[in-house]
């Protein structure tokens, strides 16, 4: 039998935490978001993966799920900023990369608009996952057993309408190269186009898929990674395509698949250049 002290000492002690153990916090329950109003989507979370993926992802949805339909306009740049928590630059390159993809285009002056919806599919690359140079470089491998095929396919059977849309491509591109500005767009629209004229839907289906995630994301750091000029780096892209262009013109399946290959080849080379230079500064 206890000491009558002790029990009172007891009793204090345990009868508090017994008092906390019971208690139970409010259940609160999760905020359920709208999606009539595409501003009413939740806003991104402050995850490793691109931002501006995140975007492309819930726009997309919000595109395939028929809450933005055909000819929708998208909301304003700012709407989005303060809806979803990101910046300028991540809408305008998620905007970029959904131009890409051909599920909107911008009118200027006027707004974007949504084209058509994303078919499903179970194949699917998350751009998320591509972050290694080990990443970039197996992704680089796919095209290059993919696209060389391609272009010689498209060089036998183009279209004059196809020919021009890739001349307009490659003019974008080079324009860009003229600014160093961001070239992704342009180049994943040139490179989207030949798998077009290939008339074999499954080569533009897998590209579409891949989205931009196919053109290296680190083009224009690398260049400076490896202390090339910019302008210089960007022309020699541009020279690669004008001559997987001019096979395609003239309808040369051999030297397509050629400079195709080249092009892809040197892609992979100058992005592990850089990389060795990088780690050599770090070092």
């Amino acid at each position: 039998m206890l000491p009558q002290g002790l029990v009172v000492i007891l009793t204090v002690i345990v009868q508090p935490r017994c008092a906390m153990m019971r208690f139970q916090p409010p259940n609160f329950s999760r905020q359920m978001f709208t999606m009539e109003n595409p501003i009413d989507a939740p806003r991104l979370p402050r995850k490793r993966r691109s931002l501006a993926q995140e975007l492309v992802t819930v726009l997309s949805e919000q595109i395939r799920d028929g809450h933005l339909k055909r000819g929708d306009k998208l909301p304003t740049e700012s709407a989005i900023m303060d809806a979803h928590g990101v910046s300028r630059t991540v809408v305008r390159e998620a905007i970029s990369r959904l131009q890409a993809a051909g599920q909107v285009e911008t009118r200027h002056g006027i707004g974007t608009f949504v084209l058509d919806t994303p078919s499903p599919s179970g194949f699917r690359i998350d751009p998320a996952t591509v972050v290694t140079l080990r990443d970039v470089l197996a992704i680089l491998e796919l095209r290059i057993s993919l696209e060389v095929e391609s272009a010689g396919l498209a060089a036998q059977r183009r279209s004059p309408e196809q020919l021009a849309n890739m001349r307009a491509a490659l003019d974008a591109l080079n324009e860009s190269a003229a600014h160093a500005s961001d070239a992704v767009a342009s180049d994943f629209a040139f490179h989207l186009e030949i798998a077009l004229s290939t008339g074999n839907r499954y080569f533009t289906d897998i590209m579409t898929h891949l989205g931009t995630s196919i053109i290296p994301r680190t083009r224009l750091n690398s260049a400076r990674l490896a202390h090339d000029d910019q302008q210089h780096y960007m022309s020699r892209l541009s020279r690669e395509h004008e001559e997987i262009y001019d096979a395609i013109a003239r309808q040369d399946s051999d030297a397509a698949r050629a400079a195709m290959r080249l092009h892809l080849t040197n892609s992979r080379e100058r992005l592990r250049h850089a990389h060795e230079e990088a780690e050599a500064q770090r070092g």
